[in-house]
């Protein structure tokens, strides 16, 4: 059973301790019903309702919309997410990508798409996905080259490619990021919601990856939507993106978070109950100190990813830096926690089936998506010298003023 002695940190207020207890052990029945990996698009669609129809899906929408909470509760959606990944990681996926599907529309979106998108998407009738990537732009948001071109009717078309889409193929709505011209660079992007049956758009190939999961490339092909579809204002598509995964990064820290605290009961299992030379491989000095830093790690993790949510529930406007910090150290070290764990299993710690195996595919993805690793270390040093700057700044300031 999940460890939620973390829960008692002041991070925490006590609907935070009612959910994580309730959604634990919802999760512990629940789940074994309705995953089959060997039928990833069905287990997600299966996931996605029985989400919806338990309530588990109101976190990801507001309150006026069928939602848990007025707004986003951030250490809500990164609960759920811990809590899920560290059953399985298709449930984390099925929870996650209903908020990061929607939460450009949530946070930007007029009111009609709201109540157009959100009410089916907390009851699980509805599958959203991001469609943010494309072959030559993936970090790089700036580089986008999909279109959205205005046809003079009150309507745009789209067309380009996205890939790596999560839920591409089984979802029935995309929030598709698209050059509109308003300005070069980043300057120029809006963002809209495409349904999936609109013409124009088709899926080109489905991406098979280590873990698997509805994964695919978008072609859109003078896919015609209206202008009224668009999220936030012309040229803000940046904005959109930014905002979005400003929320949702960190959650991604948090399912990392998941994969580790199950990746270490697994280890303490196994260690405890696996005999060598004579004795409990867990009486060896060496594998004490493995599981010492597995625990370092854990709990760092943990403190960085609520830190995080915490701080934007406070009411911060942006938690650029934190948000960026939770997802490199969560990601980071659950990958570190994972190998670990494989070396204590030794050779059983490959074969497939064996748990410890399934994490070390599903935590490498996250140090990818949303940002790879690499990109949060920039944004993170980008935030430090802002900050830096403008230190320096409001001391030379009162040094001149004092003079």
């Amino acid at each position: 059973m999940i460890d939620q002695s973390f829960l008692s940190w002041p991070f925490f207020e006590e609907h935070h301790r009612r959910f994580a207890h309730a959604l634990s052990e919802w999760a512990d029945t629940a789940l074994d019903e309705v995953i089959d990996h060997d039928d990833v698009d069905g287990s997600c669609r299966a996931l996605v309702q029985r989400l919806g129809e338990d309530g588990w899906l109101k976190a990801v929408v507001p309150h006026d919309y069928g939602g848990m909470t007025p707004t986003f509760d951030v250490r809500l959606l990164c609960l759920a997410r811990e809590i899920l990944a560290y059953r399985d990681g298709l449930a984390d996926f099925a929870f996650a990508m209903q908020g990061l599907g929607t939460g450009a529309v949530t946070l930007f979106g007029s009111d009609a798409l709201k109540g157009l998108y959100l009410p089916r998407v907390a009851r699980g009738e509805a599958i959203a996905a991001f469609a943010l990537s494309e072959p030559e732009a993936g970090s790089d948001v700036a580089a986008m080259s999909t279109t959205a071109t205005p046809d003079g009717t009150g309507h745009v078309r789209i067309d380009g490619i996205k890939t790596w889409i999560s839920n591409g193929g089984i979802a029935d709505h995309y929030v598709v990021f698209a050059r509109s011209g308003e300005g070069p660079g980043a300057k120029g992007l809006s963002a809209y919601m495409v349904d999936a049956g609109t013409p124009g758009l088709t899926i080109q190939e489905r991406i098979e990856v280590i873990a698997p999961h509805p994964l695919a490339t978008l072609h859109f092909e003078g896919c015609r939507i209206p202008l009224s579809h668009r999220i936030g204002g012309p040229g803000e598509g940046f904005k959109v993106a930014m905002g979005t995964l400003d929320v949702f990064r960190s959650t991604v820290g948090a399912a990392a978070l998941g994969f580790a605290r199950r990746a270490m009961d697994e280890a303490l299992t196994h260690s405890a109950s696996r005999r060598l030379f004579g004795a409990p491989l867990a009486d060896l000095q060496m594998t004490q100190a493995t599981l010492a830093d597995m625990a370092t790690l854990v709990d760092t993790s943990a403190l960085a990813v609520y830190r995080a949510a915490w701080t934007k529930d406070q009411g911060a406007p942006r938690v650029t830096r934190e948000a960026a910090l939770a997802k490199l150290h969560a990601t980071e070290s659950a990958q570190n926690v994972i190998d670990k764990a494989v070396q204590i299993f030794g050779g059983a710690g490959v074969r497939k089936g064996m748990k410890v195996e399934e994490l070390y595919r599903d935590i490498r993805a996250l140090r990818i998506y949303e940002g790879a690793t690499e990109v949060q270390k920039i944004i993170i040093a980008r935030e430090m010298l802002k900050l830096f700057a403008a230190r320096q700044h409001a001391g030379s300031a009162t040094h001149r003023a004092t003079a």
